[in-house]
């Protein structure tokens, strides 16, 4: 029998939702968004989602190779649709559940990247891993999360059409100390350990950087469309450069929650007896950006 997620709506307490990220390292929270939001999303994103090919050149190999030829994917998503910017990005459930989770670690945590990816028919199973490798070079302190992600359903998921596949605990395992590269030799877990994110359009799966996922395979004959969002300490450089993916001229027409996670305040922490980054002419850059003058 296959591992299973605890679910929880979006009205449900943080406190409980952090709770099952602590046992489990993943929960699925069902209806995260509404139908209106799904489909203003998917109404905004649906040019670039056309546009998009999948044979596109990108700076290393091992990414095309992970995601295969036929996943389209769209970055900057937050750059592209307003509503992702608004109202995911913003999403109060989950930035309860980052505030929870990242805030021990850090003064102000950020978006670490939005893409939106739809996984076509005949997608095969990506590689199973952990999203804190990107950050290998980091040592990584007991009990420190440096990211809090989400997939998030754009459409029905199912375990036919390639939903998620997470291992719910492995952010408990041993050989989360390894490095990436030792973690890829070790044996994959069993089939019965592995949990399928199967959920609604509008529902999201949220997992901590150790846990192990990957997306699964799809045998259908319809498009999976998801939207891998996440955060991250704040004093961590973002998988996706988001000042180039939504520059100052786009950023200045979203609401100011808005620009804080795409980086543009500072990071201030003064108070808690650190420094500070990402100033600019020794001011905050989103009060710049405010008075036009960024």
């Amino acid at each position: 029998m296959a591992a299973t997620l605890q679910r929880f709506t979006r009205d449900a307490d943080p406190d409980r939702i952090h709770a099952a990220l602590i046992d489990d390292g993943a929960a699925i929270v069902e209806g995260l968004l509404d139908a209106a939001v799904v489909a203003r999303v998917n109404e905004e994103v649906e040019a670039a989602v056309a546009a998009a090919d999948p044979e596109e050149p990108v700076f290393n190999p091992v990414l095309a190779a992970f995601h295969g030829p036929q996943t389209r994917q769209v970055a900057g998503v937050a750059g592209i649709s307003r509503t992702f910017a608004t109202d995911v990005m913003c999403a109060p459930p989950l930035l309860a559940l980052a505030d929870r989770v990242l805030l021990p670690a850090c003064a102000r945590y950020q978006l670490n990247i939005g893409h939106l990816l739809q996984r076509g028919p005949g997608a095969d199973e990506q590689w199973l891993h952990r999203d804190e490798a990107v950050w290998s070079d980091v040592p990584r302190a007991a009990g420190i999360e440096l990211q809090l992600a989400s997939v998030i359903a754009f459409v029905d998921f199912t375990r036919d059409n390639g939903a998620t596949r997470l291992v719910p605990g492995s952010h408990r395992w041993a050989d989360r100390a390894l490095s990436p590269a030792e973690q890829m030799m070790q044996e994959p877990p069993p089939t019965d350990a592995i949990a399928y994110a199967e959920m609604p359009a509008g529902s999201a799966v949220v997992y901590t950087g150790g846990v192990i996922h990957a997306g699964g395979a799809n045998t259908t004959t319809i498009a999976r469309r998801g939207a891998h969002l996440s955060y991250c300490l704040g004093w961590l450089r973002t998988e996706e450069n988001n000042y180039l993916a939504v520059p100052p001229a786009r950023a200045a027409t979203l609401p100011r929650q808005a620009q804080e996670l795409l980086g543009y305040a500072v990071y201030d922490a003064i108070p808690r007896g650190g420094g500070y980054l990402g100033m600019v002419r020794l001011q905050d850059p989103v009060e710049l950006l405010a008075r036009g003058a960024l």
